[in-house]
C-alpha cells in the first residue's frame, strides 16, 4: 500500500459464527467500531464496501446441531435470520451481508485452495490425530477437551485454553475426551495438507508485509509480535469432517477445509456476490433513455481485491487476531492476486457485571433482547458501548454504568442543549433562526462567545484525529465536549434572562446555539445514526453535510425549524432492575445446574508405576518478575538445592511478584523443557484451582529442605 491516500476501502468485520445470537460483546469488539469508521468515510463522501456475513462451517455449528437435535443447515439457517435482522434493526449498515454456505463461497473459497495447491504451496503429511472410535470419525481440534497444560483449566479446548489464553494442539491437552461421545479419543494416522507458515515467514514478502504492523495498535503488535518471535510451524489446512468446504482434490474425500482457511475468504466470495446484485441492478436502472441519472458503474473486483489503492481494513475481536494479522495474509500473498491488510483494529474483550461473558451460561446482554426491551433507543446502546469500548484492554458493562452514562451524558448535556436551545428558539422567534441586526458589544458576552467557539473548534479537530486514527471511544468523547461546551455558553449568558434588557444579544446567542446543534447533528452521524437523523429533522435541515461541519455558520437566518422532540429519555430504575433480575436468575441457574467441574470428577485410574514417574521437588523462589506482553506470565528462578531452574507459570492474575519470593512451592522436576514466548521453562508449579477463579500454590506446610522429594 501507497503512503498517498487510499481511492476506496474495503472494511470487513468478523464473520459471526452462526451457531447462537449476536450479544454486547460481539458489538463491542468489532461490530460497532467498524460501523462508526464505515460512517465516517462515508459521511466525507469516500467510496467505501462493508462486508460481513454468517460463517456456518465449522465445529461450533455441528456441536450445536447435535445439541438442539437438528441438522447443521437448519442451525445456520436459523441463526444467520436472527443476527441479519438484529444487525438491522440495530443499525449495523453492512453493504452486504453473505453467508459462507452460499454457492458462490464454496465455488470461491475451493478456487483459492486449488491455486495454492497447483503452486505447491501446501505440504501434504500423515500425522496422528485423535479419533473417536464410538462415533466413528476423526475429531476436529474443538471436539476435544481437557486440561490445559498451562494452567490447569480441566475444559480447555484442542485448540485453545479459553481460560489463560494460551494456543494448544490437541495432543497438548492432559486427559483428553471427546465432545461427541466423551470416550478418550485414540490417536490414528490421517493426511491433511498443512500451510508452512514457518517457511512464510522467513519470505522478503512477509518480512515487508510485517512492517505495517508498526502503526497499528499495540495489542495487535503485541499478541502478533509474540507469535513470530516463537516462531511459526506448519498449520493443516484441512479438516476430517462432514460439514464445510470440500477439498477440491483428488485423494481427499471425507476432508473439508479448515473453517478458519474457509470462513477469511468469506470476505472475498461475498464482495463477488454484492458486486453481481449492484452490477444488475445498475444495468437494469440504466435500460432507459437517461444512464446518467443512475449513477456511477460499480467497481469491479479487481478493483476492491487486486489493487494497491484499496485500503484492505479488518475489525476483528481480540482471538481472530493472528488469523486476520497473520495467516490470511499468508494466505493473501502466496494466492498472488490480492492486496494484503492495510490495517487491522482489533477490540479487547468486554466483561458484563464482574464476569465474563458467557453463551453457554447464558451469561450475556443478547441484541435482540435488548431491541425488544428498549424499543427506538439504539443509539443508548451504541455510545454506552463506544464509551467503554474496550480498544486496548479488557473492559466491564454493568447496567448501572449504563443507566449513569445515558442519563448525565446523553439526557443531561446533549439531549438538554438541543432542547433548550429549540424551545427558547420557538418561544423567541417563533420556531425561526434568528437574523443579526448588530454584532455583540458586551465584552463579557465577547469573551463567553469565543470561549465557546474556540472549544468547538478544538474538539471537532480531534474527533476528527481520532477518527481518522481509529480511536473512537476519544473520538465520541470529543463529540460529546461539544454539547458541554454549548450547554456552558447557554449557562454562562443566560439567554432566558437576557431577552428582558437586550434582545439584539440574545439574536447573537441563539443563532450560535443553532448552529452548535446543526454542528452536532453532523458530527453524531458516525455515533449516533438515529439521533442524527432526528436531530436533523428538528432543524429542517436533512441536506446537512460533513463538509460544513467546520464552517461557522450552517443554517441561514429566518430559516424555519422543525418540530422540537426530546432526543432521548431518562433510563429508570426499574428498567435497570428488570434486567439485573434476569441476570440474578440466569446466575442462580448456573449455581443450580453448574457445568462439568474438575471438583466434581475424578480422573481416569493410573498405576503406582505411573505416578512414580513423576519427580516432584520442594524448591523455593528465588527471584518472580512479569514476563512482557504477557498478561499472565510470571517468569522465576527456583532454587531445587542441586541446581536453579527457570519457570514460566500462568499466575499472574493470582499472585504478584514481590509475593512469591522466597516462598517454597512444589515443582514438576522431571517435565520436559518448553519454550514460551521464547523463555525456555524447565519446570511447572503444582497448584490447587478451582471453577470460581480461585489458585494456590501447593508447597510444604513447614520449612525442609530444597531439593526435598515429595512422595
Amino acid at each position: 500500500m501507497n503512503n498517498s491516500e487510499p481511492k476506496r476501502y474495503l472494511v470487513t468485520a468478523a464473520l459471526p459464527y452462526a451457531n447462537g445470537p449476536v450479544h454486547i460483546g460481539h458489538l463491542a469488539g468489532c461490530y460497532l467500531p467498524a460501523d462508526i469508521y464505515v460512517r465516517y468515510l462515508k459521511a466525507q463522501g469516500k467510496e467505501v464496501l462493508f462486508i460481513c456475513g454468517s460463517d456456518e462451517h465449522g465445529v461450533p455449528i455441528t456441536i450445536k446441531a447435535k445439541k438442539e437435535g437438528i441438522t447443521p443447515q437448519q442451525v445456520v439457517d436459523k441463526y444467520d435470520g436472527i443476527m441479519k435482522n438484529a444487525f438491522k434493526d440495530f443499525g449495523i449498515d453492512f453493504s452486504y451481508y453473505g453467508r459462507t454456505s452460499s454457492k458462490t463461497h464454496h465455488d470461491t473459497a475451493q478456487e483459492f485452495f486449488r491455486t495454492l495447491y497447483d503452486k505447491g504451496v501446501f505440504k501434504e503429511e500423515i500425522t496422528k490425530q485423535y479419533y473417536d472410535e464410538e462415533a466413528k470419525q476423526f475429531l476436529a481440534d474443538r471436539y476435544i477437551t481437557g486440561t490445559c497444560p498451562r494452567c490447569g483449566n480441566p475444559n480447555a479446548y484442542g485448540d485453545q485454553c479459553e481460560k489463560c489464553g494460551t494456543t494448544l494442539s490437541p495432543t497438548d491437552l492432559i486427559n483428553p475426551k471427546s465432545a461427541l461421545s466423551g470416550a478418550t479419543p485414540v490417536l490414528k494416522e490421517t493426511k491433511n495438507w498443512f500451510l508452512p507458515m514457518g517457511d512464510i515467514q522467513q519470505s522478503d514478502e512477509f518480512q515487508e508485509y510485517i512492517k505495517r504492523f508498526e502503526g497499528w495498535k499495540s495489542n495487535i503488535k503485541g499478541q502478533c509480535s509474540s507469535w513470530l518471535t516463537e516462531g511459526l510451524q506448519p498449520r493443516a489446512m484441512t479438516r476430517d469432517l462432514d460439514w464445510g468446504v470440500p477439498v477440491p482434490i483428488d485423494g481427499a474425500d471425507g476432508k473439508v477445509l479448515y473453517v478458519w482457511f474457509d470462513a477469511p475468504i468469506g470476505y472475498i466470495s461475498a464482495t463477488k456476490e454484492y458486486l453481481q446484485l449492484a452490477a444488475s441492478n445498475w444495468q437494469l436502472a440504466n435500460t432507459g433513455d437517461r444512464p446518467e441519472a443512475s449513477g456511477q458503474k460499480p467497481a469491479a473486483f479487481e478493483d476492491w481485491w487486486q489493487n494497491d489503492e484499496t485500503a484492505l481494513i479488518h475489525f476483528i475481536g481480540k482471538d481472530n487476531i493472528v488469523f486476520h494479522a497473520i495467516i490470511f495474509p499468508m494466505m493473501l500473498m502466496t494466492h498472488g492476486k490480492f492486496i494484503l491488510p492495510t490495517n487491522v483494529p482489533a477490540n479487547e474483550f468486554l466483561n458484563l457485571e464482574g464476569d465474563k461473558i458467557s453463551t453457554s451460561r447464558n451469561w450475556a446482554v443478547w441484541l435482540h433482547e435488548y431491541l425488544v426491551d428498549f424499543p427506538n433507543r439504539q443509539d443508548e446502546l451504541r455510545y454506552v458501548l463506544t464509551s467503554i469500548a474496550p480498544e486496548t484492554k479488557d473492559s466491564e458493562f454493568t447496567w448501572k454504568d449504563y443507566q449513569t452514562r445515558v442519563n448525565s451524558e446523553l439526557v443531561s448535556i446533549f439531549g438538554n442543549f438541543v432542547n433548550r436551545v429549540l424551545v427558547l428558539s420557538n418561544k423567541f422567534y417563533e420556531g425561526k433562526i434568528p437574523a443579526i441586526t448588530s454584532a455583540l458589544t458586551d465584552e463579557r458576552l465577547l469573551t463567553c462567545r469565543q470561549t465557546c467557539l474556540d472549544s468547538i473548534a478544538q474538539s471537532l479537530h480531534a474527533m476528527r484525529e481520532d477518527l481518522d486514527a481509529v480511536k473512537l471511544r476519544d473520538a465520541q468523547a470529543e463529540f460529546i465536549n461539544v454539547a458541554r461546551a454549548g450547554n456552558k455558553y447557554l449557562a454562562d449568558t443566560e439567554p432566558w434572562k437576557l431577552i428582558k434588557t437586550d434582545a439584539e444579544s440574545v439574536k447573537q446567542i441563539m443563532f450560535d446555539a443553532l448552529q452548535i446543534c446543526a454542528k452536532l447533528a453532523i458530527a453524531a452521524e458516525p455515533f449516533l445514526p438515529h439521533t442524527a437523523t432526528k436531530l436533523k429533522a428538528m432543524l429542517a435541515a436533512n441536506d446537512l453535510h460533513w463538509s460544513s461541519l467546520f464552517n461557522e455558520n450552517i443554517l441561514k437566518e429566518n430559516r424555519q425549524l422543525g418540530t422540537a422532540e426530546i432526543l432521548y429519555k431518562q433510563v429508570e430504575d426499574e428498567e435497570i432492575l428488570k434486567q439485573l433480575t434476569r441476570l440474578e436468575n440466569i446466575k442462580i441457574a448456573n449455581i443450580q445446574q453448574p457445568e462439568a467441574s474438575s471438583l466434581n470428577e475424578v480422573k481416569a485410574d493410573i498405576t503406582y508405576e505411573d505416578f512414580e514417574k513423576l519427580d516432584l521437588r520442594v524448591g523455593k523462589v528465588l527471584e518472580a518478575e512479569k514476563v512482557p506482553k504477557a498478561d499472565k506470565l510470571l517468569k522465576l528462578i527456583v532454587d531445587l538445592g542441586f541446581e536453579k531452574r527457570t519457570i514460566l507459570s500462568g499466575i499472574a492474575e493470582y499472585y504478584q511478584p514481590e509475593e512469591l519470593v522466597g516462598k517454597l512451592v512444589t515443582v514438576v522436576a522431571n517435565l520436559a523443557p518448553r519454550k514460551i514466548r521464547g523463555i525456555e521453562s524447565q519446570g511447572m508449579l503444582l497448584m490447587a484451582g478451582n471453577d470460581f477463579g480461585k489458585l494456590y500454590s501447593v508447597g510444604p506446610e513447614k520449612d525442609i529442605e530444597v531439593g526435598s522429594v515429595v512422595k
